[in-house]
This record gives C-alpha cells, sequence and structure tokens, in this order.
C-alpha cells in the first residue's frame, strides 16, 4: 500500500534513510534529516510504502525551478521502485506539475534504469568536489584584476549567459530579486576583469564554516588565459578570510575545463549526482 506519509510512519523511514546512507550505490535526494523531530518538520508532500506495518520505501515532491523535484523514491527492494514512482508521478499530474526532476547518485544505477524506463531524461551528471581554501594562491595574468561586488543587473546577466551555456536559471531573475540576492551578507560575487572588460564571474555561498562556489565561469573568447584559476583563488582567500575551513565546487560533466581544473589544483571528489527531467504537460 502506498499512502501519504504520516507521524507514526516517521522511525520506520529514517531506518530506510540510515539503510540509503550506508552505499552510495542507494543514493538519491532525500530528506537530510537524521531524527524524528528534524524528519518531521521537513517533510511536506510525501508518500510512503507500506509492507504490513513497516515502511518499505518512500517518495516525495516538493516546488523546484519550472516543476517539482522528487525525493527518492527510495525502497529496499528493487522492484518497489516502479510503483512509487508512478504514484509520484500521479500527485505530479494532480497538482498540475509540468516537469519532473530527480537526482539519484551516479552509481545508483537501479534506479537510474528505473527512471529512463519510465521516460526520464538524463540532463546532466554533476560533480562535487571538496577541499580546504589553502594552497590555492596563484597571481592573476597580466591585464587581469578581481573585484568583489555587484556589476548591475546588466552586466552580471551577460557575463552569467555567455560564461556557460547551459546557465538559465538567474536570466529569469529580475533586477530588484538580483539586487537582494547579491545583498545577502552569505552571498559574494566576484568579478573578473580583462584590460577593464568583465570576462568571468564567481559566486561564493557561506555557510557554517563551508565556502560553496555557487557558479564560476568565463566568457568564451577570454578562455585559456588563467582567469579561472585566478577566480577561483580568490574564491579561497574569500573563504579564509571568512573564517570558512573548507571549500566546495562543482562542474557539470560536459564542462571539462572546470573538471581538469577542479583535478588539477587538487580537489577530492565527493560525489557525482545525476539530473533528470520529465515533461508532465506533454505526456498528458
Amino acid at each position: 500500500m502506498i499512502r501519504p506519509v504520516a507521524r507514526k510512519d516517521l522511525p520506520g523511514l529514517l531506518r530506510l534513510l540510515r539503510w540509503m546512507d550506508q552505499s552510495p550505490e542507494r543514493g538519491v535526494l532525500a530528506p537530510e534529516a537524521r531524527d524524528l523531530e528534524g524528519l518531521a518538520e521537513e517533510l511536506e508532500d510525501g508518500l510512503v510504502l507500506l509492507k504490513g506495518e513497516e515502511v518499505a520505501g518512500y517518495v516525495g515532491l516538493y516546488p523546484f525551478w519550472d516543476g517539482a523535484a522528487l525525493e527518492g523514491p527510495l525502497a529496499y527492494r528493487d522492484e518497489d521502485l516502479p510503483p512509487l514512482l508512478e504514484a509520484a508521478e500521479k500527485r505530479a499530474r494532480e497538482v498540475e506539475v509540468e516537469r519532473l526532476y530527480a537526482f539519484p547518485r551516479e552509481e545508483n544505477r537501479v534506479l537510474r534504469r528505473v527512471l529512463e524506463e519510465a521516460g526520464f531524461g538524463l540532463l546532466h551528471v554533476t560533480y562535487f568536489f571538496v577541499k580546504r581554501p589553502e594552497g590555492l594562491d596563484y597571481p592573476a595574468p597580466e591585464g587581469v584584476r578581481v573585484e568583489e561586488g555587484f556589476p548591475g543587473a546588466g552586466v552580471y546577466r551577460e557575463l552569467y549567459r555567455e560564461s556557460e551555456e547551459s546557465w538559465a536559471l538567474r536570466l529569469r531573475w529580475t533586477d530588484e530579486e538580483l539586487e537582494e540576492h547579491f545583498q545577502d551578507p552569505a552571498v559574494h560575487l566576484l568579478v573578473a576583469y580583462l584590460k577593464g572588460v568583465p570576462v568571468g564571474l564567481a559566486e561564493v555561498e557561506l555557510e557554517g564554516g563551508e565556502a560553496s562556489v555557487a557558479y564560476i565561469g568565463v566568457v568564451p573568447e577570454a578562455r585559456g588565459k588563467g582567469i579561472g584559476r585566478t577566480l577561483l583563488s580568490e574564491a579561497a582567500k574569500l573563504a579564509r578570510r571568512k573564517g570558512a575551513d573548507l571549500l566546495r565546487v562543482r562542474a557539470h560533466d560536459h564542462e571539462k575545463g572546470a573538471l581538469d581544473l577542479y583535478r588539477g589544483l587538487g580537489f577530492s571528489l565527493e560525489e557525482a549526482v545525476a539530473t533528470y527531467a520529465k515533461e508532465l504537460r506533454a505526456s498528458r
């Protein structure tokens, strides 16, 4: 039986999540809390699969970008994944979601196959790397300087658009939304200039003693000059100034330059997550 999650299901759901944590081959986007109180606060629109009175599977749904994202599906038995996915898709259609996303770990071959058989398409794989922010000091190339601060919505959008063709989310933001975002004291924007012309950016977000590079990119005509490495160096300096002891970066599978840069600078791969999507409106 599959039904909405209830408070009495939380102990069983907690056991299921801890089981998932034991192997990256089971990994998928799921609730972060690993205690009953935290789970109760975090869960929104979730379904559980019951075998008898025991929780045997879970799938959740929450708003994301231009649609909704799945938590899971997650189940002890592989054959229970398709019915959970079907139930989540039915729920998504009921609330008129137009696009559904899923985020299994790269190693989770079973769930990836289930998603693909259900009509989900792979968008990309994102690689997450970590390193202490020391040992990343590099001089800027001649004619290059890096400044911290929001350069205005027009300049930002142009850099964002030109630095990476797959980036689109921020292009939908209004000027006011961009300005408000970069006024957040935990968000820092670094802009690289080549002979006075903006050619690259790095956005650094600080939380809990860690610094994450949410975006880093250089426009095509300025690549190959060491500007990306300079931006990363400045991001590491910023992280140290703010007391962060860990620097996180990420890159999609098609961003070969960024992947080579991170590996060459000694970053360690933490995890890889596949992003899948399915259009629901077109398939109704």
